[in-house]
C-alpha cells in the first residue's frame, strides 16, 4: 500500500495573491507580464535592544515575544561598526538588535494575523503611515508588543517596540502599496486619518 504525504494547506493570503491578487494588479498597474507584478519577498520583524543590551532579563524577553509571534527562533545581531558615541565596538560584546527573517508560508500567516487581529487592537488606530523608502519597501514601527495575543501579560511585563520591514520584489516602488492594500493593511488617507 503507498503512503499518501499530507501536506498542510497554503496560508489563506498566499492563496488569494496567486488565484486574485496578481491578475487584479495586473490589469490595474497596466502590465505587460505576469512577472512584473510586485510580489510580497521577505519580512523582517527586528527589535533594538538599545540601553538595555547588557540585561540578560530584557534579552529574553525579546527573543521569548519573537519566537512566540513569528514561530521561529531569532538571531542575535552583532554591530557592524564601532560608534565611539553610542559605545558600541564591531562585533564584541552583547548584541545589539535581535531579528527574524520570514519568508513562504509563515510569511503570509504573520502579515495574516498581522493586519486581522494585531492592528485592530491598536488603541486609537487610524491605519498606518504611507512613507515608502526608494526601493518600495515598507517599514512599519509598533510602539509595544502587547497587540499580538499570542502573548500572555506576563510576558508584556517588560515592554519594547518592533520594527517590521517589508521586503517587496517590483519594478517600480509606486507598485507596492497597491500590493499591501491587497493584503489589507489599513494606510491613512492622505489627509491624515483614515
Amino acid at each position: 500500500m503507498a503512503k499518501t504525504s499530507v501536506t498542510a494547506p497554503a496560508p489563506r493570503l498566499k492563496a488569494l495573491y496567486k488565484d486574485q491578487y496578481v491578475k487584479e494588479l495586473q490589469a490595474e498597474l497596466n502590465l505587460a507580464n505576469v512577472h512584473e507584478v510586485p510580489k510580497l519577498e521577505k519580512i523582517v520583524v527586528s527589535v533594538g535592544t538599545g540601553k538595555s543590551k547588557e540585561d540578560k532579563r530584557h534579552l529574553e524577553a525579546v527573543k521569548n515575544t519573537l519566537t512566540k509571534i513569528t514561530g521561529q527562533a531569532p538571531v542575535e545581531r552583532q554591530a557592524k561598526k564601532s560608534i565611539a558615541t553610542f559605545k558600541i565596538r564591531a562585533g564584541m560584546g552583547a548584541p545589539i538588535g535581535i531579528m527574524v527573517t520570514l519568508r513562504g508560508a509563515r510569511m503570509y500567516e504573520f502579515l495574516d494575523r498581522l493586519i486581522n487581529v494585531a492592528l485592530p487592537r491598536v488603541r486609537d488606530f487610524h491605519g498606518v503611515g504611507l512613507k515608502f523608502d526608494k526601493s518600495g519597501n515598507y517599514n512599519l514601527g509598533i510602539v509595544e508588543q502587547s497587540i499580538f495575543p499570542e502573548l500572555t501579560f506576563e510576558e508584556t511585563q517588560v515592554a519594547h517596540g518592533l520594527q517590521i520591514t517589508f521586503v517587496i520584489d517590483s519594478k517600480d516602488p509606486a507598485h507596492s502599496r497597491p500590493l499591501l492594500e491587497k493584503f489589507g493593511l489599513p494606510f491613512q488617507k492622505e489627509g491624515g486619518r483614515r
